[in-house]
Parts: structure tokens; sequence; C-alpha cells
């Protein structure tokens, strides 16, 4: 099957490039504007590494090969990669907060079952490392806001939940009861959730957890009728600040979804999570997610210190699809400047030179050399259709005639 891609490969095309690039750079743009500077980290990790300490599931990972020191695999996530680089590579830095920014390929198994579904995903992110609190949470809120707004994307909203205190309300469960409620509550699954017969006690305290999404103010007053030990307290009034905080500095509004039962693939969370997700054409694209993970760095540091850090990923290919059918990607691939056409065999060497130093005096100019033997109308007819702006007809002796299309 030499002619087809490998299952779950495809390849990209020229339009399909230019419209992701132009997703790409927008996005790009923005993060430098917000201080992060990008980072490029290997493609292929250690598999312990990107495992997280067992926050991924090996079964997720791109494995390639065993060899004498462990097994390799292709990265399923930045965030892990970025993680050891920081504190194995600028340990130096630790003492201030590090913005960081990337763009890349990961790669991903898919589930059983799955024959040919996707294994190259194209991502856009940021890191904030060795940054806690209100402050960084809602910087990282907003660079996401800031980012979908500069792209035009259209239906946008905003989920956001709490894994500190998702937890903490699970905490009346047994441990593997509490493990299949929260699949539930992440699946939404009413009918998995009562076939686990649980006791009336914890039955209504799951369907409260099912309850427990929508308008951001309706649920903080739910939470606040619980009885909840001290540090669910202390979350809950953070997570109240955040979203007043956001709100109030946020140059266009955001629709927040408080949602208690989100839950993200990958499991090394500790406090607010967040997902985009944009609904249009009848369909719903989950654009990017993330949130904070403040005990994932002390997996990768030496000294096994413990530093915090937040981000996001952008998945470019949902940002893609969302933005289809709208305005605003790039309608065609850029057209050449000039197309430069020897007039006979003899002005090859005349037509190459002049190629060449068009492309020294004119730097932006994407200078195209004429290769086969057309017409006039031919010529023209070609240049017309691609969208060549200039034509240079060049003689043996180096005489050239310009036109302009």
């Amino acid at each position: 099957m030499i002619y087809q891609p490998p299952a779950g490969a495809r390849d990209l095309l020229p339009l399909e490039v230019v419209q992701k690039a132009w997703i790409n750079d927008r996005i790009q743009s923005l993060f430098r504007a917000f201080g992060y500077q990008r980072i490029v980290t290997s493609t292929l990790e250690w598999l312990d590494t990107l495992t997280a300490g067992g926050a991924i599931a090996p079964s997720t990972v791109v494995q390639l090969r065993d060899n004498y020191d462990g097994t390799l695999g292709l990265r399923p996530e930045l965030t892990a990669s970025i993680a050891r680089a920081a504190v194995t590579r600028m340990a130096d830095e630790s003492k201030h907060p590090q913005r960081l920014c990337y763009r890349a390929n990961v790669f991903r198994t898919p589930p059983k079952n799955h024959h040919g579904g996707q294994i190259e995903y194209y991502q856009a992110g940021v890191e904030l490392l060795f940054a806690s609190g209100v402050l960084a949470d809602a910087e990282i809120i907003l660079l996401l806001a800031r980012s979908l707004q500069n792209l035009g994307v259209p239906n946008w909203k905003l989920l956001l939940g709490e894994a500190g205190l998702t937890r903490s309300l699970l905490k009346i469960f047994p441990s593997e009861i509490a493990r299949k409620v929260r699949d539930c509550l992440a699946s939404l699954d009413r009918i998995g959730l009562a076939q686990l017969n649980l006791e009336p006690k914890l039955q209504e305290r799951a369907e409260l957890l099912f309850a427990l999404r929508g308008n951001p103010n309706d649920v903080l007053a739910k939470i606040a009728t619980l009885d909840l030990e001290t540090e669910a307290k202390a979350i809950a009034e953070r997570l109240k600040a955040l979203i007043e905080l956001v709100n109030q500095t946020s140059p266009i509004p955001i629709d927040i979804t408080l949602d208690l039962g989100l839950v993200q693939t990958f499991d090394y969370y500790t406090g607010i999570v967040f997902e985009a997700v944009s609904f249009s054409n009848n369909q719903s694209y989950s654009l990017g997610q993330g949130g904070r993970y403040d005990h994932l760095l002390q997996l990768y540091d030496p000294q096994g210190r413990e530093s915090p850090g937040i981000g996001f990923s952008l998945s470019i290919e949902a940002l893609h699809s969302a933005l289809l059918s709208t305005t605003q990607l790039p309608q065609q691939i850029p057209a050449n400047d000039w197309l430069v056409i020897p007039a006979s065999a003899t002005a090859y060497l005349a037509a190459i030179k002049h190629a060449q130093q068009l492309r020294q005096d004119q730097p932006d100019a994407a200078v195209e050399l004429s290769l086969s033997d057309r017409s006039e109308a031919e010529v023209k007819d070609y240049a017309l259709s691609c969208r060549i702006s200039n034509l240079a007809w060049v003689k043996e002796d180096g005489t050239v005639t310009v036109e302009s299309l």
C-alpha cells in the first residue's frame, strides 16, 4: 500500500498548510505579545517521562522500540516534556515565572477498536511555570480567550472546573467507587451511575455532582450550602475570585460554564481545569484544554522540589474545522510575483541569472522560472490561472521584456 499513508496519518496539501499556518501565526504572535518565549523539545522521550508518573496511560503513547536503557516513545502532549526541560535545563531561572510557548506535532495511539483513528495531531500552547495564584490562572484564561477572539472563532464557550474541589467532593465515596463516579461524571453517564447501586447518601452526593454545572454564580451558590472541609472552602473562594477577576478584566465577554464534573484526559491536574468548545454547523469542536498542575514539575526535578505550573494547548485541527465555515481563513495559496520565461533554449543561462537578480533585488518576492517550452498564449494562460503578477521574457543576450498582468 505504498500509495497510501499509514492508517491514522494524513497528508496536508498546500491550501490547508497555508490556512493552518495562518492560524498558528496569529496564535504565536499573541503568545509573544503576552511575553511567552518559544521552546522546542524532543519529539522522542523516555516512556517514563511521557507517562508523567502514571498520569498518562502508557497505552496512549506510540512506543517505538526497546533498548538497553529503556523504552522510547513519541510525545502524546507537550506539558510533560516542557516540565522536564524547565526543571533540568532552566533550574537557575526557577526563581521567576517562566512563560514558554510551543507549536508542535504530538502522537497518540488510537483507542482499541478504532483502527484508522488519528495518530498525529498539531498543537499550539503555553506553559506558565513557577507561578501560582489567582493572577497566574487569570492570565492563562485571558490568553486563551484572546487567542480565540484573534482567530474569529464563532460560538465558543469555556467549560471551567476545579480538580482539587472535585476530588474533595468525591472523598465521601470509597476509592474504587469514586473512580467509577468520576468516570460517569466525565462522560455524563447517568445510566452508568444508576447501575452502581449506591446507598442513598452516596447516591445523593453523586446526583449533586451531576448538578454542579451551569452558570458560575448558581453553581457557587450550591457549593456554598455544602458542608465542606476547610481546604475545599478555600478552593471554592479562590474559584469565585478567579471568575470575578476574569469577568472584570476580559476585553470581551467570556461565556463560562462552571462544571465540577470536568475531567481531563491526562490526570496530572491539581487546580483549575478548562476546555474551550465551539458549536457551529450542528457540530461541536473541542478547541483546546488545560489547567493547573502543581505536582508535575516535582517528578522531573533532580532535587525533588515542588513547583507550580499552568498551561493550555489548542488543537490546530479543531480550530481549522471550526473556522472553515467563516471568512477568516485564506481561501487561496499565495501567488508568485514573477514568472521568468527564457525566449529560447539558448536563453536559459540569461533567464536563470535574471531570476537570481530579481530574488536579490526583491527579497520578499516569489520568483518562478518557467521550465517548459510553451507558446506565449499558453504562458499567459498559466500565469493568469496561477495569479502571477509579472512576466519577464528573457532573450539570449540578456534583454528583458516585462509584462504586468
